[in-house]
């Protein structure tokens, strides 16, 4: 979301309103001495970019608050269903040598792990990987499940987790990415990913103005 440039009459209507709210849009083009019709693009710019608020039978207000605070606003509606990534699993059962070859395959950092019934129950990241094969052991002969972080030691979320929360977890834990999962009856189940590559993606896109 980049700053709104608005026009000298964009900025005529934020100042009656402030001065004058709530005011209809009929009184705004009075002031004006213009038509409603003409005022309407600009009367819809101005509540859409949060600088000005409509209620019906009452007017328009003017919210008082800033570019940043309307980024922030935006930011705090973010859930984590609009972002996920498609998650890379592996079986508890594969060996470590298996899991960096689908490591380095996907080009991912974590690598979540399930059971034979598809549910969550470790995670693999790049650190516990490379920690194993440092040593002299036989990584084809290790199973996974030997050297992975197991639940509940496992930070998850949602899909209906905001972005925020899941950013300071990412912070927080300091890990790479969480898994997104399914509650059901037998486990969870795993069905995205959120990662540090997706937090960039968003400012980046906020940037852009991709985002609403």
């Amino acid at each position: 979301m980049s700053k709104i440039e608005l026009n000298k009459r964009q900025e005529k209507i934020v100042e009656i309103v402030k001065a004058n709210g709530p005011i209809t849009g009929e009184q705004i083009a009075d002031q004006l001495h213009l038509t409603r019709a003409t005022l309407r693009p600009d009367l819809a710019i101005l509540t859409m970019a949060g600088f000005l608020e409509a209620r019906p039978r009452v007017g328009y207000y003017y919210t008082g608050k800033t570019d940043t605070q309307r980024l922030t606003d935006e930011l705090k509606k973010l859930q984590v269903k609009d972002f996920q990534s498609i998650p890379i699993v592996v079986s508890v059962n594969v060996s470590v040598y298996d899991a960096i070859c689908t490591m380095f395959l996907e080009d991912v950092g974590t690598l979540f792990v399930v059971d034979n019934q598809s549910y969550l129950v470790g995670v693999l990241s790049r650190k516990d990987l490379l920690r194993t094969s440092i040593g002299k052991q036989e990584l084809e002969s290790i199973p996974v499940n030997i050297i992975m972080t197991r639940m509940p030691n496992i930070t998850v979320c949602r899909q209906d987790d905001l972005i925020l929360d899941v950013a300071n977890a990412l912070i927080e834990k300091q890990i790479d990415a969480l898994p997104v999962v399914k509650d059901t009856e037998m486990g969870l189940e795993v069905i995205g990913r959120i990662t540090k590559t997706n937090m960039t993606k968003i400012l980046v896109d906020f940037a852009s103005d991709d985002i609403s």
